[in-house]
């Protein structure tokens, strides 16, 4: 009986936990909160890896209310959105664990807020129907608006003003959209809509692709891609590195909706609007790794330089996601698992040298040595190297993946250079932070700041997590290249979805 609902699990878990959170617990409320939040985080990623394991010779589909596609709400779980679920619950319980040894008591109500967080991330994965898609994205968006400001401070309120007025203006521009799609198709189910979008011609063609464009720039914005990225370096940077490194799975959002309706509805068997994005994905996510690569190379903050590595990682991912073909996308995706992996726990450790550093905090300057000044050193070196892409890392790996698969001339010509180029920058910028933070320090005592051994060990556990993807990059790439089949053949996803088997007439 459970495992009908299996699908449903991941969004309810954190539902009922954020609701539980909010209810008065007495004289110690906060202690109640954590032991709620880690066992409900401990569940879903529990559900999640049972969902994995489900979907891999089915697509589930839950059906709200009993009430079928394409008139009903329904959540889908696939290889994709199983894969990003159980990313979400890998990524969410050793962040939590980093956030009760203190960070969470530097605001009202963190610990219910992480979780609807964490509802709105799993919703939006999971659900099958673009209007919910923008219902779960607006969960997420108010959840983050006020763990941005967590803790309070002047550069935390300008970093949040500019990233709710952008987010309300995608907001508003999302609704647009939905607007002119269910005007040309009558559906908003997406997998309907693929089928309705395929037979448009002339005029209603046009709209729709109007309309997919405009979902193009929703999901720019939310995935960060040039020319709409200039919200989130600061939005990272100035935040605490909990809210931080639970933000690396945040563009993972827009890049996930990105692959789903442009594989699926403006996908290669749209007709008139068949892979509407693919040559301003090439493009803007050129320049995306180009920006990002400076921005990397000329902060002088090693927050601000971590922030700037998830901007290279997108525009990495949406170049690899514009060469269509699966070999691309199943290499994107091991990428997109080594990229949040390891920038979270980036994240995380630059909070524990900032405090430890005292005044001169995450700034790339010389300062005081450190009370744990070889563990956080070790702990860098061990990230560094792993999100630069040095072998036999993963971050090695999922490069290597991503260029064997540009094929042709101009790929080569035009990605390679830039990858092996971004890299390059980013050793150096990494090995400077390394050298100024860790090797010239002043003489004299050390700062006397230390961090409990639990905050270490979270990450540790995302660090351990990137090293897995290593040892276990085979059978890791065999399921991210099974996804690539599913997603470049959406038959199965379609008929499973709808219970003609096909589009609605």
């Amino acid at each position: 009986m459970l495992a009908n609902h299996l699908v449903i699990l991941p969004i309810l878990i954190p539902l009922f936990a954020a609701l539980l959170q909010l209810l008065p617990w007495g004289d110690n409320p906060q202690r109640y909160r954590r032991i709620i939040g880690i066992t409900a985080s401990s569940l879903t990623l529990i559900t999640a890896i049972w969902l994995v394991g489900s979907v891999q010779d089915e697509v589930l589909v839950y059906a709200l209310g009993s009430w079928q596609a394409p008139f009903g709400i329904v959540l889908v779980a696939d290889k994709l959105a199983a894969l990003m679920v159980a990313l979400t619950a890998v990524l969410a319980l050793p962040v939590l664990i980093f956030a009760c040894h203190g960070e969470d008591n530097l605001g009202s109500h963190f610990q219910a807020l992480y979780q609807f967080q964490i509802l709105g991330i799993m919703g939006a994965f999971l659900t099958g129907d673009l209007f919910n898609l923008f219902v779960f994205f607006e969960i997420l968006l108010i959840s983050s608006y006020a763990l941005l400001m967590h803790g309070g401070g002047k550069l935390k309120l300008r970093a949040t003003l500019h990233y709710v007025v952008l987010n309300l203006t995608g907001s508003a521009l999302f609704l647009i959209s939905l607007g002119v799609l269910y005007g040309i198709t009558g559906t908003l189910n997406m997998a309907d809509m693929a089928g309705k979008v395929a037979v448009l011609e002339g005029d209603d063609a046009a709209l729709a692709r109007a309309g997919g464009m405009l979902l193009f720039v929703v999901f720019g914005l939310k995935a960060a891609l040039l020319p709409l990225y200039f919200w989130l370096p600061q939005a990272y940077a100035n935040t605490t590195g909990t809210v931080a490194a639970l933000f690396a799975i945040m563009t993972k959002v827009g890049i996930y909706a990105i692959i789903r309706v442009f594989t699926m509805i403006f996908g290669a068997d749209a007709g008139e609007s068949s892979n509407l994005a693919q040559d301003w994905l090439w493009w803007l996510g050129l320049f995306t790794i180009f920006i990002g690569a400076l921005g990397v190379l000329g902060s002088r903050d090693l927050r601000l330089v971590v922030a700037y590595l998830v901007l290279v990682s997108v525009g990495t991912m949406l170049t690899t996601l514009s060469l269509g073909h699966t070999d691309a996308i199943g290499a994107l995706l091991f990428y997109l698992v080594h990229s949040t992996l390891v920038t979270a726990a980036l994240f995380l450790l630059a909070d524990l040298i900032a405090e430890q550093r005292g005044k001169t905090a995450s700034r790339i300057v010389k300062g005081r040595k450190m009370a744990q000044h070889n563990l956080l050193g070790g702990l860098f070196f061990l990230a560094a190297i792993t999100v630069i892409g040095m072998p036999p890392l993963s971050g090695f790996v999922s490069k290597l993946f991503i260029l064997e698969a540009a094929r042709t001339g101009a790929q080569v010509v035009f990605l390679w250079p830039l990858i092996l180029g971004a890299t390059f920058l980013m050793m150096i910028a990494l090995s400077r932070a390394g050298s100024r933070m860790f090797w010239h320090t002043f003489e004299g005592k050390p700062n006397e700041t230390t961090h409990p051994k639990w905050q270490h060990a979270s990450v540790v556990m995302l660090l351990l997590s990137a090293v897995a993807l290593t040892v276990f990059a085979q059978p890791i790439s065999k399921y991210t290249d099974a996804i690539a089949i599913q997603l470049t053949t959406p038959f199965e996803y379609i008929s499973s979805v709808l219970p003609t088997g096909g589009p609605d007439e």
